[in-house]
């Protein structure tokens, strides 16, 4: 993940003794799709996700501690919703715009329900911006959260998968950056993905830059 315009500081900050954690790992999970730094490996369930149009999704949602800092990423694929609603509305007899299948709204829309439910949290939002990871577009969030510990998250849509990517550290702690700065999208093969242009859900993938470093982490544990 690449935040430095977000964290000015951040780039003297990272080779501090605060970062000087063996354990840390790069973990590649080729199910949901994704690489991305953690304290060791996750702990991983299945979660059940609720959309905005009113059909619940599956999902799963990595967690890693690092003392009192809490990383997370949720994914939660988007890839039935389409049949899903279909399925929900056989037999509507109502206004033909109450009847109508709402998924491209969710798809469209998968990246602002998401934001929105972070807003919906006791915290106080310090940023918000427009961000992409290896031209995957997506959206950035800094909280304050009550307890003055900070919040740092992005929100991506790729391949119909929604990633929600969350590093939350004490007041006393500096930014997530080996959390913020290594996430990426990779293949069925765990080779990482990079766009030559900008990637939106909505419409077809661009090419892809090829020559790019791949990531080296170990398998990810099965899932419970």
């Amino acid at each position: 993940m690449r935040l430095i315009s977000l964290v000015p500081a951040f780039v003297l900050l990272i080779s501090g003794p605060a970062f000087a954690q063996e354990e840390w790992i790069e973990y590649v999970n080729k199910d949901d799709l994704f690489s991305v730094n953690f304290p060791g490996q996750p702990e991983v369930r299945n979660i059940t996700y609720p959309t905005e149009f009113g059909v619940t999704l599956p999902g799963r949602l990595y967690v890693a501690q690092d003392g009192p800092n809490r990383y997370s990423v949720t994914v939660v694929d988007y890839a039935t919703v389409q049949q899903l609603h279909a399925k929900r509305l056989e037999g509507c007899k109502l206004y033909p715009n109450v009847c109508q299948n709402p998924f491209n709204g969710e798809l469209r829309g998968a990246i602002d329900f998401a934001l929105w439910g972070l807003l919906q949290r006791d915290a106080k939002l310090t940023h918000y911006a427009y961000y992409n990871s290896d031209r995957v577009e997506g959206r950035r969030v800094q909280l304050l959260n009550t307890d003055k510990s900070k919040t740092f998250a992005a929100i991506h849509m790729h391949q119909n998968r929604l990633y929600i990517f969350e590093g939350t550290v004490t007041a006393s702690s500096p930014p997530p950056g080996l959390f913020q700065q290594s996430l990426g999208f990779v293949d069925t093969e765990g080779r990482r993905i990079r766009y030559a242009s900008a990637y939106s859900n909505a419409y077809p993938a661009p090419d892809q830059q090829r020559n790019i470093a791949q990531p080296t982490a170990p398998a990810e544990r099965p899932y419970p």
